[in-house]
């Protein structure tokens, strides 16, 4: 039974991260058509950041989704997840005002935050003693899924128009009908719900508190960086003369780039370290952004590609961290890693939003690159703490 325990499951590892390609390939559907969003809707850089909070508010309640999910089979969660997604963003291209936005992605924080707290803890469960690596392969699905996405939803609109992007729906169903099949035969929630705890939320959230704080600054350094470029790479492309299709195709580059990068960091992370693994990225993310930024045409692409290598990689690492560490409620920790994750990120994607209304995208990357520099504060303090 031991033995069990530490054997990598690749069959059901493959199917969950799958699931995760589902699910986010729909929730990347907004960065492509921002533009055509900015100029149908009359909405300021400030509003397009705000976006982004509006979309994460759901995670604030990750931790009480982790306490279901800790009762609950969590294989449901993952199959009613990518059609709540699915449905709300296919619908962005028919919002009439910015209210409707707001509410759409709204609803789509729910559906993210049902998919995404307790999937690492089904990867977890089947990974064995390979948690970096199964968390490589969960990560390598959502990062394909948002360099798929672009393409999808601009195919979508360049063959029914902005407000025809509600035809995406079927399909997002199809794929909820169809991981039911699938997930139906992983009994992996059953083992988790018959776990017994002997000890309190509230001790268990204080002995993490640390850990978490630190986590926190490194999500919201990294995301000035990552918000700067997954969201706002497309208007500042086509600011600068780039037509909406070359914009989205170098959306698609970064996050092809990250996929790669986050399939190998946390194998890497195994064998070298956690440490030494985040360490490397946040010294040359803030690099490759000044280099990207004063690059020409030619050589944007090249430099996109290296940035999405490093930029997306730390998220697989810092799960598997979260992973390894002991709790009798993995799920509440996930949650709460998860409300970390995506809150700071939210808020860091609102900062570049206020400071591209104010200096201009240029010098708000430049800014995002400086900020950069902070991350190697708290990945120290992270280890301290840790």
């Amino acid at each position: 039974m031991k033995e069990n325990k530490q054997k990598f499951q690749t069959g059901n590892v493959l199917t969950i991260s799958i699931a995760h390609m589902v699910h986010d390939i729909y929730s990347s559907f907004l960065a492509p058509i921002l533009p055509l969003l900015i100029e149908k809707l009359s909405i300021s850089y400030s509003m397009v950041g705000l976006l982004t909070v509006f979309q994460r508010i759901p995670s604030l309640f990750n931790p009480l989704v982790g306490i279901v999910a800790d009762k609950i089979s969590v294989r449901y969660l993952l199959i009613i997840a990518p059609s709540i997604t699915a449905v709300s963003m296919s619908l962005l291209g028919v919002a009439p005002h910015y209210t409707a936005l707001a509410i759409l992605l709204f609803m789509m924080g729910i559906g993210a935050s049902l998919f995404h707290v307790p999937s690492p803890v089904m990867i977890k469960e089947v990974a064995g003693s390979r948690i970096g690596k199964g968390m490589s392969f969960y990560m390598f699905g959502g990062e394909i899924a948002r360099s798929l996405g672009p393409l999808v939803i601009l195919g979508a609109v360049s063959v029914w128009g902005l407000e025809g992007t509600w035809k995406l729906i079927p399909f997002g169903l199809l794929a909820s009908f169809i991981l039911f099949l699938r997930f139906r035969k992983i009994p992996i929630s059953d083992k988790l719900k018959e776990r017994k705890s002997e000890i309190g939320l509230l001790p268990t959230f204080k002995n993490h508190l640390p850990l978490f704080f630190s986590i926190g600054g490194i999500v919201f350094f990294n995301s000035l960086i990552k918000g700067s470029l997954t969201i706002f790479l497309p208007i500042y492309l086509t600011s600068e003369g780039e037509t909406l299709w070359f914009s989205g195709i170098a959306l698609s580059t970064l996050q092809l780039a990250g996929a790669i990068g986050t399939f190998t960091s946390g194998t890497i992370s195994d064998r070298i370290g956690r440490k030494k693994t985040l360490l490397i990225m946040a010294t040359v993310n803030p690099i490759l952004l000044l280099s990207f930024v004063y690059a020409n045409d030619v050589m944007r692409f090249p430099i996109l590609l290296t940035l999405g290598l490093f930029l997306f990689a730390s998220t697989p690492v810092l799960l598997a961290l979260v992973n390894d560490t002991r709790s009798e409620h993995p799920s509440f920790i996930n949650g709460i890693f998860m409300t970390v994750n995506f809150s700071f990120g939210a808020i860091g994607v609102f900062c570049v939003g206020l400071l591209g209304d104010v200096f201009g995208l240029q010098t708000t990357y430049l800014i995002a690159a400086c900020g950069g520099v902070f991350t190697l504060l708290f990945i120290l303090n992270l280890f301290k703490s840790k």
